[in-house]
């Protein structure tokens, strides 16, 4: 078992920045060392979709609506992943989750929320215009 707990989300400004903290439990010598983790998002109404993802060898993958503003990024020693966002734009408002899967297929996770097998709480993130 994997415990995900996310902090950092608030409101900003568009333009402003962000960045989100994922603090991991539980079996940490596999998230650690192993795991695909990631960041996905959600609007009311709306399905989940995957914002950026990172591999156990810290190769990194983001979505085309977030390239270049936001940056993955994940400290093992510490067992924590870290979502930067920059340039926010109202469009970036949702609950932010992290995610956590032992795939091997870490890139295509982005695209598959649905195979995740671990699920932080959420965290609101807020950008007015």
């Amino acid at each position: 078992q994997v415990q995900l707990v996310e902090s950092g989300g608030g409101s900003v400004q568009a333009g402003g920045s962000l960045r989100l903290y994922c603090a991991a439990s539980g079996d940490t010598s596999s998230t650690s060392s192993t795991y695909c983790m990631g960041w996905f998002r959600q609007t009311p109404g709306k399905e989940r979709e995957g914002v950026a993802i990172i591999s156990d060898l810290s190769r990194t993958r983001h979505a085309d609506s977030v390239q270049g503003r936001f940056t993955i990024s994940r400290d093992k020693a510490k067992n924590t992943l870290y979502l930067q966002m920059n340039s926010l734009k109202p469009e970036d408002t949702a609950v932010y989750y992290c995610a956590a899967d032992p795939t091997f297929l870490c890139p295509q996770l982005l695209d598959r929320p649905t195979d995740v097998d671990y699920w932080g709480q959420g965290t609101q993130v807020t950008v007015s215009s």
